[in-house]
């Protein structure tokens, strides 16, 4: 693990350029990480530098009911502190689920908000933090830097090992309307603390343990294979989501991607299977940490027209797409496909740079497929005549366009969507 990390730092600074737009990176996390199975049972002592009295839960249904809600509760009330609970939450989180959360908020006062679930109820708890702390509509906080500054401590405790949302900066509702998903973004949003028990993904489905698993390999990989941060087109000075390419994430990608493919089908097809579940939780963790400071990029950007008007997750939208984008991106980052093979176990000893490229994508390609990622646009329901709608949307999502390893035009996005329909 150390020489690999030193084997990353030693590459990323070869051939550096200091005289282009940025000449440093920052790197952020949540205040406070804390993993281990079984951990949930003591959130109380980890919450004892807020001394809450009351708290509010942000979680749903499904979890209330599968017991998940009460083994985070009870280490709370047993503590002597009260909690209201919202279980309200649902897969990406619509305007008026938030109108709804807010104004339970509201009606608790609570001294700490908990997020509990996956990466919809986490974002869903930033958001009711933002506004219930700062005032006004959750609209009001939407692209980078709205936040005005620090919100109500905020807990995030994942039940499925993907989004990494439990230590990102982002927030994404859905606007049904316009059938496209909004992000918020700032690093005022990041937890102050991440409570990541692996045992609370037991009970995590087939289907969403799948969907959640690739897409944080696709943070991973976006991560690992963004613009260089000395290359980013941005002035140095000026405030932007994220910092590109930069080595410590580059450490983060690499083991999250080793560790996806290492445990991701056997977490899928044996739920039980904690070692496997272990393995997911902090390659979702690392993967969060990762793409928070380096970048999502044109997987992300596709995705979010996609999933508002296809109503897919989040995690299989981005699964299916992120083979055509590592396609278009390999020409710019064959040394880095390269190293993804590897870490994906595909066996690359006398290949050329470019030979070994070429199995990352085979090697994505092969981890979806058994666990029933659908592999084309039309098998979500999605018809020709979107592609174009779906391609002038992610076009005007510009930060993601510019944190890309390599440039696109609109016309290339209707390309790689026609190539997956």
């Amino acid at each position: 693990m150390i020489e690999a990390a030193i084997r990353t730092i030693e590459q990323h600074f070869a051939g550096e350029r200091f005289m282009s737009h940025r000449d440093y990176w920052n790197f952020y996390s949540a205040g406070r990480i804390v993993f281990g199975s079984g951990i949930v049972r003591r959130l109380a002592q980890f919450l004892e530098p807020w001394k809450p009295k009351r708290i509010l839960l942000v979680s749903d249904a499904i979890l209330a009911k599968f017991q998940i809600v009460d083994q985070v509760k009870a280490p709370l009330e047993a503590a002597g502190i009260s909690v209201t609970i919202f279980d309200g939450g649902e897969p990406e989180p619509s305007f008026k689920t938030a109108d709804a959360a807010i104004e339970v908020a509201r009606g608790a006062k609570p001294d700490v908000i908990v997020g509990v679930g996956g990466g919809s109820n986490l974002d869903l708890a930033k958001i009711v933090a933002t506004v219930l702390t700062h005032g006004g509509s959750y609209r009001d906080y939407f692209g980078f830097g709205k936040v005005p500054g620090p919100i109500i401590p905020l807990v995030c405790i994942p039940t499925t090992a993907g989004t990494g949302s439990e230590v990102s900066h982002a927030a994404v509702l859905t606007d049904t309307e316009d059938q496209t998903k909004i992000s918020s973004l700032s690093h005022y949003l990041r937890p102050v603390l991440a409570v990541v028990d692996p045992k609370l993904t037991l009970t995590c489905p087939p289907r969403a343990s799948a969907d959640s698993g690739i897409d944080a390999l696709t943070h991973a990989i976006e991560a690992y294979t963004a613009v260089h941060y000395h290359e980013l087109d941005v002035p140095a000075d000026e405030p932007f989501p994220y910092d590109g390419k930069q080595p410590i994430g580059d450490c983060l990608a690499e083991r999250a991607i080793e560790l996806v493919g290492k445990h991701l089908v056997t977490a899928v097809n044996e739920p039980q299977n904690l070692a496997a579940r272990e393995g997911m939780a902090l390659a979702a963790t690392l993967a969060g940490l990762a793409f928070s400071n380096n970048a999502v990029a044109l997987v992300h950007a596709l995705e979010y027209p996609i999933g508002g008007a296809l109503h897919c997750s989040h995690g299989a939208g981005n699964g299916l797409l992120l083979p055509y984008v590592m396609r278009f991106n390999l020409p710019s980052r064959l040394p880095e496909f390269a190293r993804i093979a590897e870490l994906l176990g595909a066996d690359t000893k006398g290949l050329s740079t470019e030979a070994a490229a070429e199995l990352a994508i085979t090697q994505v390609e092969a981890l979806r497929s058994p666990i029933g990622i659908p592999p084309r646009i039309r098998d979500l329901g999605g018809t020709r005549d979107q592609l174009p709608v779906f391609a002038r949307k992610s076009f005007g999502i510009k930060r993601l366009m510019l944190l890309n390893g390599r440039c696109p035009t609109e016309q290339d996005l209707l390309e790689i969507l026609e190539a997956a329909y």
